[in-house]
Order: structure tokens, then sequence, then C-alpha cells
């Protein structure tokens, strides 16, 4: 089993409902238990559009390895109605392989760690809560990235 850390976000539709759905199917995922799951949390949209974003962070447990677990998280997508219509559009749900285990992985379909995820709020603070002493696999403690994120408007919601 490897441990793994999922950004969520939606900000079409119902986007908490759309949230809550894909941390509802994340559990029901083969071969993977979720271990934890941030507070949900409102940021505006970077380099994007529409209404603010809902975000969260899933930690996981998952026999899968890190290709099919990004084409699983493309069919939780693909159930939401998931459109790509051009980079950074609105989306009903968008889920994303954050960390995979200590992997420093650098495919055709997946980077990981996250290439941005040093660099936004909506990633930083809900990973934070759930794993406030994380190392990013050659990056280090992803706590030393927060100070470049606090101006980045995000609320927590209840």
């Amino acid at each position: 089993m490897v441990t793994a850390y999922i950004g969520i976000g939606a900000n079409l539709g119902d986007a908490r409902a759309n949230v809550e759905d894909a941390v509802a199917r994340l559990r029901r995922l083969s071969g993977t238990q979720v271990t934890g799951v941030s507070s949900l949390y409102a940021t505006a949209p970077i380099d994007s559009s529409g209404d603010d974003y809902i975000n969260a962070v899933a930690r996981v447990d998952t026999s899968l390895d890190a290709e099919s677990l990004l084409q699983a998280l493309h069919g939780i997508e693909l159930a939401h109605g998931r459109e790509r219509p051009y980079r950074n559009a609105p989306r009903t749900l968008d889920l994303d392989v954050l960390l995979y285990g200590d992997e420093r992985i650098a495919s055709a379909t997946l980077t990981v760690p996250h290439p941005r995820m040093t660099q936004r709020a909506f990633v930083l603070v809900p990973l934070l809560e759930l794993a406030p002493q994380l190392d990013i696999p050659g990056l280090g403690p992803a706590a030393a990235f927060a100070p470049g994120v606090a101006d980045q408007g995000i609320t927590l919601l209840s």
C-alpha cells in the first residue's frame, strides 16, 4: 500500500456536493482506503474564471499504481460530467494526484509531486491540515511553502 494525497476541487454546479460525492466515490474505489479528508475551503479561481472553487485534500492508502490511480480519478471526474475545453477551464470536478508516496514521477500523463502544489493555497492549506509535518519529495517540508501563498484568499467552510 502507498499513501497518496488527492487534491479535490469544483466550481460548476453544486460544487460542494460534487466535492463531497468525490470523497464518497474515493471511499468506494477498489484497492483504496480513505484515511483522512481535510475540511472544505472556498477559494477564488486562479488563472481561471467562474464562481469560487470548493477545495479539499484526501489522504488515501492504495494498492493501485500511480497511473491506475490517475485513471480512476479521471473516471470519477467523468461521472460528474467533467469537460476539458481549455486549460484551467471552470469544472464540475477536478481530482489531482498531488503526492504518491515518496515517488517522483514525470510521465506523459502524470507529474508527481504535482507541479504547482507549492504555489497554491487551495492545495497547501488543506494538505497541511491533514499532514502538518509532511515532506514533499525533492522539495522539503510542505509547511515551508505556506508563507509564499499567504496572500491568496482561502476561506474555511463550516
